[in-house]
């Protein structure tokens, strides 16, 4: 016990100093099998079945396909598109902003991106057409996680892998997944729209008239990203092609266009840009390896079993649990990134939500909207610090700016907490 208790306190002092992720979690890994005395065959057995994965694939490929996106021009024609279509509206740049940026976190799968990428575009176009100065910045900086929950968001896809790896009676899959995201995004849009109508009731707010012309102009600039959606979500949901299959479509497309088509990514380019995602989906997959072997001797050690039997001694409602859940994630949110937590916090979780009769893919939208509401969690959310960064102001401007809209938001994980109806709605 006490050549255990100093080896804790050892992987501690790592973490603490910086030590990567991988290792600590693959110490974990080692440690345990050799405390079991089984044999460290096991892990690289575990690896080995992660390779056959055939949703594993689909992860570089869209990491890839958001990189090149994010290296073109895609913001500016999205951005240009949602205003024509939404320009007539009342607070038109508020619904453009959400929009846009929801379905451009959703492609690209990296929030800090969006806030970058669009925020140069809306931030000044939002201040110019009479919002404050303080509003503008905490929707640019709220609305930069919105697209998590949409697809092909790779949380989404990183989560499904993670169940379908855990040895459990009920299963989920992809397209569930996809599904389930609809409506708790559409619900936080709302929300934040709702509330932009209230607060600026008052201001005098620029619009503008529909313009037919606007609209076709903005249609034959993007009219080569326009089927994107389509190709994607249109093959999976009709079953055409795996999701696999799909992310290989979607990156050999958008090759196409953005390289040869538009031209706005030099053939030159694609070796950076490939090196850029594949480093970061790399690394991504090297703690999923590892946060596998680990789960591997946490279930032979029935570590989850015995955490549900202690949850269940404290705490019998599901109620309470969710609740508990929901305070645990976003500090999860808030100290982790969101590809760490999944794959490091989930194998534990899921079996003990299923316990307590929590679908898993009501699960997986808690999980994943928690951590999106994370990213704006005071003091050390990553988004309020990307904001400061690129907006170039104080984080505590940043905090008082997203404060209100963050506990908006709150409201609504509370309520796709406890109304599984709003994730589970097209599945059931």
């Amino acid at each position: 016990m006490l050549t255990l208790f100093i080896v804790i306190v050892l992987l501690l002092l790592l973490a603490w100093f910086g030590a990567p992720l991988f290792t600590l979690i693959l110490s974990i890994a080692i440690i345990g099998f050799t405390y079991q005395e089984i044999d460290l065959t096991v892990i690289p057995i575990e690896l080995y079945r992660l390779t056959n994965t055939p949703l594993l694939l689909a992860l570089p490929l869209f990491t890839f396909t958001g990189y090149l996106m994010g290296a073109s021009n895609t913001s500016q024609r999205l951005v240009k598109l949602s205003s024509a279509l939404l320009g007539w509206l009342p607070s038109e740049l508020v619904l453009v902003t959400l929009f846009a940026s929801a379905l451009f976190t959703a492609f690209t799968g990296a929030t800090g991106v969006t806030i970058v990428a669009l925020g140069a575009l809306l931030y000044p176009a939002l201040k110019q057409s009479g919002y404050s100065e303080k509003f503008s910045l905490g929707l640019i900086t709220t609305s930069g996680s919105l697209g998590l929950l949409l697809p092909p968001s790779l949380p989404l896809i990183l989560y499904v892998v993670i169940v379908q790896q855990l040895d459990l009676d009920q299963t989920i899959s992809i397209k569930q997944m996809f599904l389930a995201g609809i409506l708790p995004t559409l619900l936080m849009i709302s929300t934040l729209f709702l509330w932009s109508l209230w607060q600026t009731r008052h201001q005098a707010i620029q619009t503008k008239q529909f313009s037919t012309n606007e609209l076709l102009l903005a249609l034959r600039e993007s009219m080569w990203e326009l089927p994107l959606p389509f190709i994607v979500l249109g093959g999976i949901f009709s079953g055409f092609f795996a999701v696999s299959e799909a992310a290989a479509i979607t990156a050999l497309y958008i090759i196409l266009v953005e390289v040869f088509i538009y031209k706005e990514v030099a053939l030159k380019q694609l070796p950076k840009i490939i090196e850029e995602s594949m480093t970061m989906i790399g690394s991504i997959l090297l703690i999923l390896a590892c946060a596998l072997a680990m789960t591997n001797y946490f279930i032979d050690a029935e570590i989850p079993f015995l955490l549900f039997e202690w949850i269940q001694s404290h705490v019998t409602s599901p109620i309470t649990f969710l609740l508990l859940l929901n305070i645990f994630l976003l500090l999860l949110g808030a100290l982790l990134d969101i590809f760490s937590a999944i794959v490091i916090i989930s194998p534990l979780i899921v079996p003990i939500a299923i316990n307590f009769g929590i679908h898993p893919v009501h699960l997986g939208i808690i999980f994943l909207a928690n951590m999106q509401l994370g990213y704006l969690t005071p003091p050390v959310g990553m988004n309020l610090f990307i904001a400061s960064y690129r907006f170039k102001k104080s984080i505590f401007d940043v905090y008082r700016s997203t404060f209100v809209m963050m506990l908006l938001l709150l409201g609504c994980v509370l309520l796709i907490t406890y109304i599984p109806a709003i994730s589970l709605f097209f599945i059931d």
